[in-house]
């Protein structure tokens, strides 16, 4: 059985105030890897009694747990909308009408062609989607238009992404010329939708795993990405996941 830490309370406090991860990293001046590093592994004792003092979350419980407090809304915890002024944020769930503010973001998943045919090929759902603020979007260079979400399947992105982890991908980021060695990127391998770090290859690319031991790397030439139907969906601007 799983054992509580505190990077898990500050998550649990998160979801039930409505609020998201990126002002979370932005209150706290700290990348969004970051943040997933704290909800994960828990919150750093240097930053345990800021974090407390900074979203109103008793100290005691943050720290070592035990019954859920009763959370009143959080001294300071605001937002800045449009035009700069503060406001407050509330919880919402989805039934909450999109605000003036806000834009919805779909989710890209497989679809399998012809039943029995075991060919998939990738599409935008009708259904499935995330809200995102758009200045969160213009801050990360990601047009509205541009902002997809894709569900990260399996274990191969451990320990930074987990199985069913929810990443953002700016599908205006998908030439070869696009991509920065290192960085994570969506791929569509053959109707397969695929999560990876991507690097430039003199001979083609190359798709990289953080879980490598189980993982290795994937090299493929410029013929082999054609056969293969390998293609760069876009660049990953955000993720986001459940400790579990």
């Amino acid at each position: 059985m799983k054992i509580e830490h505190s990077g898990d309370r500050l998550r649990k406090f998160a979801t039930r105030k409505g609020i998201t991860p990126s002002w979370l990293a932005e209150k706290f001046g700290i990348s969004n890897q970051a943040l997933n590093n704290w909800f994960g592994r828990g919150v750093p004792k240097k930053d345990l009694y800021r974090v407390s003092r900074d979203l109103n979350i008793p100290f005691e419980w943050l720290e070592e747990g035990g019954e859920d407090p009763t959370f009143e809304p959080p001294a300071g915890l605001r937002d800045r909308d449009a035009s700069g002024e503060l406001v407050d944020i509330d919880a919402w769930d989805d039934e909450t009408p999109l605000g003036d503010n806000e834009v919805y973001v779909p989710f890209l998943h497989e679809v399998e062609l012809s039943a029995g045919s075991g060919r998939f090929v990738i599409e935008e759902s009708d259904s499935t989607r995330l809200r995102f603020f758009k200045k969160d979007l213009r801050q990360n260079g990601v047009q509205f238009s541009n902002a997809k979400c894709v569900s990260v399947s399996g274990n191969s992105m451990l320990p930074v992404l987990r199985d069913g982890a929810t990443v953002g991908v700016n599908v205006g980021k998908n030439s070869l010329k696009d991509v920065v060695d290192g960085e994570m990127y969506a791929v569509n391998h053959n109707g397969q939708l695929r999560v990876k770090q991507v690097l430039r290859l003199p001979t083609g690319l190359r798709l990289r795993s953080f879980n490598r031991d189980e993982h290795p790397d994937e090299d493929y030439t410029f013929q082999q990405i054609q056969e293969q139907h390998i293609s760069i969906l876009g660049h990953v601007f955000w993720w986001a996941m459940y400790s579990r």
